[in-house]
């Protein structure tokens, strides 16, 4: 039944459940209690995506996911739906996948630079006071204006200290610098990095073309990102993943109408996101959100209630896949009615009561139809994935590392001459610092061009004279 040409079928209703590709970029909604099939959902989809030659990005936040890179084997329930749903194309295969991972301990490293970040992000990451990233803001535009690369967590403080230090001199064009506030910038960066931020923020940074890749066969690339430890440090977790949406907005160019998407995300825990999140940045990824499917990017967020997702983001996600949910306390029963009145009215279907006795891998679902309109509400089994239900052992991540296309791209780090080493030069030479007058220690500076070529010409702009310009969330334009 997946057979069917630009079509995913996602599971038998009463007239069978089908998502038309040309709509997946006006997004998804998966919700639904822990232990009711959300992830096995992902699975599915993220399946027939990389069928159909679409790239995918999935957040693994349980370690489970990466199952997707093995084919499935015996098993009972997975069987039984196939014969329940009649599946006469159905058969246990792996998937093209790709690890990543900020700790660069089960896939390839994942970072951007200090300058990509921004300091919109960043001051979100680091909880700053408004005075605070007020502070931040002076940092980076000094940064910019004297060309200098900021790359690492070292290359800010490095920053930040100067003009702390300069403050006086530099009040006339940036404005006051408190010294508590940047005292108090410092120590955050300091928890920052003992939590894991400072693995994050470096070179080689990535290049979001890799995460759009096709494999000889025609399948779309998986690319997993470890989330399982990620997750821990919610803040990171955000950070890393508004700023993936914020650079793919910055960078993909538009493309219009298309038969099916470039690549779809799928945002787990996406509650994560949101938390403690500023009015400024609220409205920041309502616009990404609305903006970035004319990118040919579909957003398929997850999470166990609706009520999980502002407004302004929750209104723009046209397919609706809603898993049991549990009536125990109050404010259950208020965002399970909260979801029904976000429902196409459905003649004969009673959504609330249906929605609470959903059984494992059933679920409530409304697709855009072929005007790009909602479709009715159907009560869905979900079709089971063919690869592996539940993790790759370390071996086998291994051993499909080693034969990844990425191989060797990100895994070491690179240290260039960047504003920690111009600032350092700056001072008068003493015994701690050297006699030219910069830190003692090896630079990288002599590594060639083509390892470090996203970060010269993101530097091209500094280095002649013109003012680099931010876009949504902090993120650099391109262009």
């Amino acid at each position: 039944m997946d057979a069917t040409p630009n079509k995913i079928f996602l599971g038998a209703g009463e007239d069978g459940a089908w998502l038309d590709l040309r709509y997946a970029n006006r997004h998804g909604l998966i919700t639904g209690a822990t232990g009711t099939g959300k992830t096995v959902t992902v699975q599915s989809l993220i399946e027939a995506f990389s069928r159909h030659g679409v790239a995918v990005v999935v957040g693994d936040v349980k370690g489970d996911l990466s199952g997707i890179a093995a084919a499935g084997s015996h098993h009972p329930g997975v069987e039984k739906r196939v014969a329940q749903l009649a599946l006469r194309d159905f058969h246990y295969s792996a998937n093209p996948a790709v690890f990543w991972d900020v700790f660069a301990e089960k896939g390839h490293a994942l970072r951007t630079t200090v300058s990509d970040m921004g300091p919109w992000l960043l001051g979100r990451a680091l909880e700053l006071s408004d005075a605070q990233e007020g502070v931040l803001h002076i940092v980076f535009k000094f940064a910019d204006d004297e060309g200098l690369l900021l790359l690492d967590l070292k290359d800010l403080k490095a920053a930040l200290d100067h003009v702390a230090d300069n403050g006086a001199a530099l009040r006339s064009k940036y404005g006051n610098v408190s010294a508590a506030s940047a005292g108090a910038i410092q120590r955050r960066l300091l928890m920052f990095a003992e939590q894991g931020g400072e693995r994050f923020l470096g070179e080689p940074a990535l290049d979001v073309a890799d995460v759009m890749r096709v494999a000889l066969q025609g399948e779309g690339i998986v690319n997993v990102i470890a989330a399982d430890q990620l997750l821990l440090r919610p803040q990171l977790y955000a950070m890393v993943h508004l700023w993936l949406l914020a650079e793919l907005f910055e960078q993909l160019p538009e493309v219009g109408d298309a038969d099916k998407p470039r690549l779809v995300v799928f945002l787990d825990e996406a509650h994560v996101m949101f938390r403690n999140a500023t009015k400024f940045m609220l409205e920041q990824v309502e616009q990404v959100v609305r903006l970035i499917r004319s990118k040919g990017v579909g957003l398929f967020f997850i999470t166990q209630h609706p009520n999980d997702i502002p407004d302004g983001v929750l209104r723009q996600l046209g397919n609706r896949v809603h898993h049991g949910m549990r009536a125990y306390t109050p404010q259950d029963q208020k965002a399970i009615r909260a979801l029904v009145q976000g429902l196409p009215i459905t003649p004969g279907l009673d959504a609330e009561k249906e929605l609470t006795n959903l059984g494992v891998g059933e679920a409530l679902v409304s697709l855009l139809n072929d005007k790009g309109a909602p479709g009715p509400v159907q009560h869905v089994a979900i079709r089971p994935p063919g690869s592996r239900i539940g993790p790759l052992t370390d071996q086998e991540r291994v051993e499909i590392m080693s034969r990844s296309p990425l191989k060797g791209v990100y895994d070491k780090v690179i240290d260039r001459h960047s504003a920690y080493e111009r600032l350092m030069e700056r001072l008068p030479a003493s015994p701690a610092v050297g006699a030219a007058g910069r830190p003692e220690k090896t630079s990288r500076r002599e590594e060639p061009l083509a390892a470090f070529g996203k970060s010269l010409l993101r530097s091209v702009g500094s280095a002649l004279g013109r003012q680099l310009i931010r876009g949504v969330m902090g993120a650099l334009k391109r262009g």
